[in-house]
């Protein structure tokens, strides 16, 4: 064995790597794996503040794991922001590389693009996403229990060796008081700062040792975390379709539920999904969307298919050529003699009458044969109301009132309005659409409240040409007198009836009670086709 180190320069020399350093095993660095600005942040804290299940998450999270809050936050900002970039491995803190691990494995992952897809820029899907996959980091975190502790125990030995380190430093300069004036060092501060330094350099290969463990033990997690990072951003990126989806089926655009409140928005989806036609939404969509077809393909003023040229006085039909008589001064007297004859040549054509101007009113079975299930498990409470959605929409399309009048037994009856005037509350739709009767059926009471409520528009604002639909499974007798008196308020209202028979074969119709009260009645036996009563969209 030498001689120990007596000089102060050799001393200083030994002790030189530990000075200002910690160990060289790394420091603090970033403490989420996914950068964000000062406004994904406050995005963050304010999902965070008005969603009482992403605080519930964290406390539960936090019982068996560390740091679970700012993986929750990694996991919300992966999912809001339009490009979430994760930060490198190297810049992370030590103590986090369990969760950066877990956000890797997540972004990395197919399923994650798909619920990109949905929750980037809203910051309620993006929390409803990471509710979602709360099984999923549950099993993520327990997968990599091994890794956290091997973490810890490295984070440990890193502290052991900064203070080791640290020791160096002050025996270093207890040697240096104690120096003579040609910098030998008295033998009892010398061995102080040797043993400093052999305790620095072995605290130091433990915590260089702890890292590599660490690292292999996080190595070994990642197959199973890959796992289940694909299984909870397959089942998210499900969840969110379907909430997406139920919305949209409801008339809700994104525009309208980025504005919604959290607490009002969370409400309304479960509403929503546990109602009455929570597992009919793909129904109730499919219905408007057909709707909205059919209607599109109307024609104002040149009804249907062109089949050739007639004479008449409609001037929305005029040809060209008997247009061009206007722009020449010695033609307009022929033209307005040609008119007034009513001999003016017009486009021919055949289609659908024009549309009522009145309100449009469904009049929706609610007794209880609506509520058994048909073809594909659809009730018919499920298709008619659906269709009487679509007529809503039809409504205001054409800037007319609506209203859905619920009926069963001759005392049950729920009249719901949806004036033009007004936007159409979704809590007021959901409660027309979600009320259901039970009992048997009438039909004078809905169809005599109908009547009274054109009347009204009609004395009030002098607007006749309304339409009546009903739709229903069953019949009923009428008395003689009221036909008469529904007849008579037909014409002088002028309004038009249809009826849908929900389940019944078109047989339906010659010698019944529906047949007599409506002016168009079709039979609907499949309840999965949605286009079986598509042409009513063209004429109303």
């Amino acid at each position: 064995m030498g001689e120990p180190l007596r000089g102060m320069a050799e001393l200083t020399d030994r002790a030189g790597k530990w000075l200002g350093t910690a160990s060289g095993t790394g420091g603090s660095g970033a403490m989420t794996a996914v950068a964000a600005d000062r406004f994904d942040t406050m995005a963050w804290r304010d999902a965070y503040a008005a969603t009482a299940g992403l605080r519930q998450l964290a406390y539960d999270l936090n019982q068996r794991h560390d740091h679970t809050e700012d993986l929750l936050t990694d996991v919300f900002l992966a999912a809001y922001k339009v490009g979430p970039h994760v930060r490198d491995r190297a810049g992370m803190d030590p103590s986090r590389l369990v969760n950066h691990q877990v956000v890797t494995a997540l972004t990395d992952s197919p399923e994650f693009t798909g619920l990109h897809r949905e929750t980037s820029g809203d910051p309620y899907a993006a929390a409803m996403a990471v509710l979602a996959q709360a099984d999923a980091l549950r099993a993520m975190l327990e997968r990599a229990e091994d890794a956290a502790e091997r973490i810890r125990q490295a984070e440990a030995a890193r502290e052991e060796a900064e203070r080791t380190a640290a020791d160096v430093g002050g025996a270093l300069q207890q040697a240096a008081g104690e120096a003579d004036e040609d910098g030998t060092v008295p033998e009892g501060p010398a061995d102080a700062l040797a043993q400093a330094i052999e305790r620095a350099e072995a605290a130091d290969a433990a915590a260089r040792q702890a890292a590599r463990e660490a690292g292999q033990a996080l190595a070994a997690a990642a197959p199973g975390i890959r796992a289940a990072a694909r299984s909870g951003s397959a089942r998210a990126a499900e969840q969110s379709r379907e909430e997406a989806e139920l919305m949209r089926a409801w008339g809700l655009g994104p525009g309208e539920l980025e504005r919604m409140p959290f607490g009002r928005r969370a409400q309304l989806a479960e509403r929503l999904r546990s109602g009455r036609l929570g597992r009919f939404a793909d129904l109730i969509g499919r219905f408007r969307q057909m709707a909205a077809g059919e209607s599109a393909r109307r024609i104002e003023h040149a009804r249907g298919e062109l089949v050739g040229i007639t004479l008449g006085d409609d001037l929305s039909r005029v040809i060209p050529s008997e247009l061009a008589n206007l722009g020449v001064p010695a033609m307009r007297s022929v033209f307005a003699a040609r008119y007034a004859e009513a001999r003016l040549m017009l486009y021919d054509s055949r289609g659908e009458q024009s549309t009522g101007k009145g309100a449009v009113i469904a009049c929706v079975d609610c007794s209880n044969s609506m509520s058994r299930p048909g073809p594909g498990g659809i009730t018919g409470e499920a298709w008619s109301k659906a269709c009487a959605l679509a007529l809503l929409d039809q409504a205001r399309r054409e800037k007319r009132d609506f209203v859905g009048i619920l009926f069963s037994s001759a005392e049950s009856l729920k009249v719901c309005r949806f004036p033009a005037s007004e936007p159409a509350g979704i809590e007021d739709v959901i409660d027309f659409a979600e009320h259901f009767f039970g009992g048997g059926t009438d039909y004078r009471a809905p169809l005599s409240a109908a009547v009274g409520l054109l009347e009204k528009e009609y004395n009030a604002d002098g607007r006749r040409r309304g339409d009546i639909v009903m739709i229903t499974d069953g019949e009923c007798e009428v008395t003689e007198g009221w036909m008469r008196g529904w007849n008579e308020a037909k014409h002088t209202l002028g309004f038009r009836s249809f009826g849908l028979a929900v389940g019944v074969p078109r047989a339906t119709g010659p010698g019944t009670v529906l047949d007599a009260l409506c002016d168009n009645l079709r039979g609907i036996e499949d309840l999965t086709d949605v286009h079986a009563a598509g042409d009513l969209f063209r004429i109303i």
